[in-house]
């Protein structure tokens, strides 16, 4: 398996959607491929790290969406989101997550990103409070049929070095869809992540994996990191069953994989 790299590779024009991805905790599980392999689109598999891949929690502030150029959407551009994501890897070998739930406080903005991108969006009531290096996150859902919260609270540390697993988790250029009876790929870039240390200081998190077909936790996460965010770009959504010559023309020379 090819190395991944922290720093993006170019992304094609035209772009799509720009926004800001702030405050951001990233929370992971290790599991067994083979325990979220079902849960995966066509054309997909788990990535893995050592031989294990794993389940992400990851809440945060969108700030400032819009489109590439003008003014960002008011009111409805900016909101807060929870997500919860596994880790891709397509047949051209494009690295990427695939949402299993993007909780958010903005159901225009749920409605809207269910229909054009056919992302797991759901309608949420979401908190987000920060004193200090200490940061709180909390989310009840208010979609129907389903009951699920999640109460986050990490206190945050020094910047850290990257690392392999660190890179693994949080270097992804895109994300893996279903629409239409085929699995797309949405490229998107960034500037490489400012990552810090992270301490968890109350998780609770009643029927929140349930909700997305996994079982509850036994353990406390794995690896926890946090960033103050980063500015990110998308481009036009890609078809993976593209041969990897033609994968190499989006963007993914063979010397630079995608990751």
């Amino acid at each position: 398996m090819a190395a991944i790299w922290p720093d993006a590779p170019a992304l094609r024009r035209p772009r799509i959607v720009r926004q800001q991805w702030l405050d951001l905790t990233f929370l992971h599980w290790a599991v067994d491929p083979a325990a979220v392999a079902h849960l995966f689109p066509p054309g997909t598999r788990p990535d893995v790290f050592e031989g294990r891949t794993y389940i992400g929690l990851v809440p945060f502030r969108m700030v400032g969406t819009g489109l590439p150029h003008g003014p960002s959407v008011p009111y409805f551009g900016t909101f807060l989101e929870t997500n919860i994501r596994l880790y891709s890897i397509d047949t051209t070998g494009r690295r990427g997550v695939i949402f299993l739930s993007l909780d958010a406080n903005r159901l225009a903005v749920v409605a809207a990103a269910r229909t054009v991108f056919a992302l797991p969006y759901r309608w949420a009531h979401i908190t987000h409070t920060t004193t200090g290096g200490t940061h709180s996150y909390t989310s009840t859902l208010r979609w129907y049929g389903v009951r699920a919260s999640s109460t986050i609270v990490v206190e945050t540390g020094p910047r850290v070095p990257t690392d392999p697993l660190a890179d693994f988790l949080t270097a992804r250029w895109g994300l893996h869809t279903h629409r239409a009876g085929r699995t797309w790929y949405l490229p998107n870039y960034h500037p490489t992540w400012q990552l810090h240390s992270a301490e968890v200081t109350k998780l609770h998190m009643p029927g929140l994996f349930p909700s997305v077909g996994l079982p509850e936790p036994a353990e406390p996460p794995d690896h926890v990191l946090h960033s103050p965010g980063v500015p990110a770009e998308f481009g036009l959504p890609l078809n993976p069953a593209l041969r990897p010559s033609a994968a190499r023309r989006t963007g993914f020379p063979p010397d630079r994989p995608s990751g």
